[in-house]
């Protein structure tokens, strides 16, 4: 018995807006979009969203991603500075590099992958 994927759920105020922006600028395929749950996928890699209209609890999700080329992910996701916000990639004192999607919604995605595994 072994776990084999972990989903991340994140709230949105707007799903169809928040598969979107996901489709559109992150690269993601839409899997699936109904009033009370869709999902989205990249590289094997699902995202699924529930309706929320509390912002505090919006604001204050995410979900941590690791990938195998930082650079090129970061790279294929600089579009989405077109409404949400990207940072660069950069060096962690933990020992990975990071960096970090705020999404039309205000949730955090942060990608990942251990420092010197480029």
């Amino acid at each position: 018995m072994a776990i084999q994927k972990a989903c991340p759920l994140l709230p949105s105020a707007d799903l169809g807006r928040a598969v979107g922006y996901y489709v559109d600028k992150l690269g993601f395929s839409k899997l699936a979009l109904s009033d009370g749950h869709a999902i989205v996928e990249r590289d094997g890699a699902e995202i699924h969203f529930w309706p929320c209209t509390d912002r505090h609890v919006i604001e204050n999700s995410g979900a941590y991603i690791r990938v195998n080329d930082i650079e090129g992910v970061h790279a294929s996701m600089l579009r989405a500075s077109e409404g949400g916000r990207i940072t660069e990639p950069r060096d962690r004192e933990w020992g990975m590099r990071e960096f970090y999607v705020i999404d039309l919604d205000g949730n955090l995605l942060r990608f990942g992958q251990p420092v010197g595994a480029r």
